[in-house]
């Protein structure tokens, strides 16, 4: 029992870490700076966003292994119950939080809401492996929390938008083919040919790469949308602190859904830690991209997104600290049972 239980210690892997917030601060800095300082420079960088957009969402859409769905099928009730608690309660919690908490803002509240609404689909899994959680599951996971989440995108924009983002279904289903769609098509085919192309170990290694590379072209995107619209989010910087508050209640109202979900399930200690490390981290990449192409011209609402993933990472530290002391209790309390129940043979 006890070698059981240290083999769900985390394995050395590469994960993000603070340092992802600040990079993506220094982004935010820096754009802000150089298109207060300069508007026309402000304007140069913000007409490369599209090109940004299109490479974040190929770098995103081109890691994804859409094979390892066929491992979902051996734990269905587990994924069943983190995809229900992900795309059932947490956006309406999401949504609750947005709008209590920033009711005279909504744009803000709408980035937000968005913001809150879809589960991550890479950096949750480097978080889940550090915390010793069930890593194979939460692979199987990443296909289907994007596929659930673009499926689902239009709905909950209209829902939680209502006739605010003033968006017509066909417009949006356009932006939604032109700015995912397409490059997600040329990303998965480009997948499956260099995969053949250069063999697994070659190929693993460029994926190691392009996930290297991801974090620094979303701090580009962070600095473009900065640059070009820094007169409008200073304009609103008193709001803010309401904004940082809202994503603190809503990572602790997803922290303790977690924990109610798993005792009422009765989880193993790794799929806990998978659980609780997908409730708290959101997919604002892609939630990013796809929002600037559906709802073009809508600063705040991009603000919102980028603050939330500057919090969301010190976050995901401390609930992996949080998850290893857990664990270390709970395998301090087996090798006591196990000293006990063998001095009685």
């Amino acid at each position: 029992m006890l070698r059981g239980l240290r083999m769900l210690t985390p394995a050395a892997a590469p994960a993000p870490s603070a340092r992802v917030s600040l990079l993506l601060a220094g982004g935010m800095l820096a754009g802000a700076a150089l298109g207060h300082a300069s508007p026309a420079a402000g304007a140069a960088l913000g007409a490369r966003v599209d090109a940004t957009l299109l490479a974040l969402v190929g770098l995103l859409c081109f890691g994804v292994r859409f094979g390892a769905i066929v491992r979902a099928w051996g734990s269905l009730r587990v994924i069943g119950l983190i995809l229900a608690a992900n795309f059932v309660l947490v956006p309406f919690i999401g949504y609750a939080v947005a709008s209590l908490l920033l009711p005279a803002h909504p744009w803000l509240m709408i980035g937000l809401a968005i913001y809150f609404m879809a589960p991550c689909t890479d950096w949750f899994l480097g978080f889940t492996r550090l915390a010793g959680g069930n890593v194979a599951l939460g692979a199987a996971l990443i296909p289907i929390n994007m596929a659930a989440q673009i499926a689902l995108y239009p709905a909950y924009l209209h829902l939680f938008a209502g006739h605010a983002a003033q968006v017509e279904p066909g417009t949006l289903g356009d932006a939604l083919a032109q700015g995912f769609l397409a490059p997600l098509a040329a990303a998965v085919a480009a997948h499956g040919v260099l995969r053949q192309w250069l063999g697994a170990p070659r190929f693993d290694k460029l994926l190691h790469a392009l996930d290297r590379a991801t974090p620094w072209v979303i701090a580009l995107l962070v600095m473009e949308i900065f640059a070009a619209h820094v007169a409008v989010m200073l304009e609103h910087r008193a709001v803010f602190a309401w904004l940082l508050l809202a994503v603190f209640v809503f990572f602790a109202c997803t922290f303790l859904l977690g924990e109610g979900l798993s005792r009422l399930a009765g989880l193993a200690y790794p799929d806990h830690a998978l659980l609780t490390m997908s409730l708290a981290a959101r997919n604002a990449p892609l939630m990013l991209a796809v929002t600037m192409a559906a709802l073009p011209g809508r600063p705040l609402v991009y603000a919102a997104l980028v603050i939330g993933m500057l919090v969301e990472f010190p976050h995901l530290v401390a609930l992996r600290r949080l998850l290893l002391r857990r664990l270390g209790r709970e395998s301090t309390a087996a090798g006591l049972l196990f000293i006990k129940n063998k001095s009685h043979l």
